[in-house]
């Protein structure tokens, strides 16, 4: 039986925020790009991107470029986008459909859709080359619920064991069959940490979200996973909504299974350090975080629902999307407010407020993850978050 606690009952006692310079150091930003966001797994969207055979998308992590292809057998991989002769990008365009194999545009060197090489003009005159040798090199991809992830580590943390705590927790929503309805980019000038924990509370939602608020009231939070790289739980709709819409009516019909309890319920997860997973009783909305610098993040938001759903006539997902995007943008534009003023000089760590027992959990992970899981260890203390002298 799953336990949920209130989000006060979980408050490390005394926690404070991070010092100023986690949200603007160049330095610091680039430890996270090596140890967080080149070692984590990342969700890079859905399975549905890439339907068929020979299906291709590109995905940036940093400075890289990573291919996600649906080979012939169904199966999907990730390349490096990398050719083995002369290291030239393969291909340009972000989506596609490659003919059977994926070339390089310099030399003509050519793989097939499982990364071996098909063919290197002229190399057959070297009598040492040998394709086999020369496959492209692979990242490793995995597929949850539909969710697309990528881990750019030699060797990750196996995707079961990182996962554990999520895996087949959603049954009930169907979520491998739900299909994306409605997709929506944003670029915000704040760090990526102050919109993952932005989304981790709603003590500023009576302030900044009154429709929201209207509808959920914000101190009915309650969590089941409240410490590590998973968090969150549920909030309670209120008597008068059936969902979280602009009217309060729902789209469709409840997902999947879902019902009981579940129908007055929405249930948020910040799953370190991309994603953020709304699961509504008639739709699920999921947030990707792209950091692009240590005060800028792209968002990408996307609403699912039932194919089903999404075929019928006058099918419009705009009841959900509008709230979420009136809300999203009254997060983007305090979390900029919050960028401005961390950046400020005066600025010194602040106590946590009872309502915000996740945000402590994820400064907590943060600092793990850099390397600063104990006192006076590494660059920084554990028990400030301070650079050392």
């Amino acid at each position: 039986m799953t336990q949920f606690h209130k989000t006060a009952s979980t408050l490390i006692p005394g926690a404070k925020t991070l010092p100023g310079e986690y949200y603007t150091s160049a330095e610091i930003y680039q430890r996270e790009r090596e140890r967080i966001f080149s070692s984590r797994w990342l969700c890079i969207g859905r399975g549905e991107q890439i339907p068929h055979p020979g299906n291709y998308l590109l995905v940036n992590i940093g400075t890289e470029s990573i291919i996600i292809v649906r080979s012939n057998n169904g199966e999907v991989r990730s390349f490096y986008n990398v050719c083995r002769h002369r290291g030239t990008r393969l291909c340009q365009q972000s989506q596609g459909t490659f003919n059977k194999t994926i070339s390089c545009p310099y030399h003509g060197w050519s793989y097939n859709l499982d990364g071996e090489l098909n063919a290197a003009p002229l190399m057959n005159e070297l009598d040492y080359f040998c394709k086999e040798d020369y496959p492209l090199h692979k990242v490793a991809i995995e597929t949850w619920e539909g969710f697309l992830f990528l881990n750019l580590a030699p060797n990750p943390e196996p995707f079961a064991n990182a996962f554990a705590p999520l895996i087949n927790k959603f049954t009930q929503w169907h979520l491998p069959k739900l299909r994306v309805a409605q997709r929506i980019e944003y670029n915000i000038q704040a760090n990526w940490k102050l919109i993952l924990q932005n989304y981790s509370e709603c003590y500023h939602c009576p302030l900044v979200h009154p429709k929201l608020a209207q509808m959920s009231f914000y101190r009915s939070g309650e969590n089941d996973l409240f410490s590590g790289a998973i968090l969150g739980g549920f909030m309670k709709l209120n008597d008068s909504a059936l969902s979280l819409t602009i009217s309060g009516k729902r789209c469709g019909k409840p997902l999947g299974e879902v019902g009981g309890e579940d129908l007055k319920r929405v249930y948020y997860y910040s799953i370190f350090p991309n994603l953020l997973l709304s699961l509504h009783p008639d739709y699920v909305m999921f947030h990707t975080l792209w950091p692009q610098s240590p005060n800028q993040t792209r968002i990408v938001c996307e609403w699912l629902f039932e194919g089903d759903t999404i075929a019928q006539p006058g099918f419009d997902p705009a009841d959900a999307v509008e709230l979420w995007d009136l809300t999203n943008r009254q997060d983007w534009e305090i979390c900029e407010l919050t960028q401005q003023g961390v950046s400020s000089r005066a600025y010194t760590p602040g106590l946590y407020s009872s309502s915000e027992s996740l945000l402590a959990a994820i400064d907590q992970e943060v600092l793990k993850a850099l390397g600063i899981g104990q006192r006076g260890r590494g660059p920084y203390d554990a028990g400030t978050g301070r650079r050392k002298e």
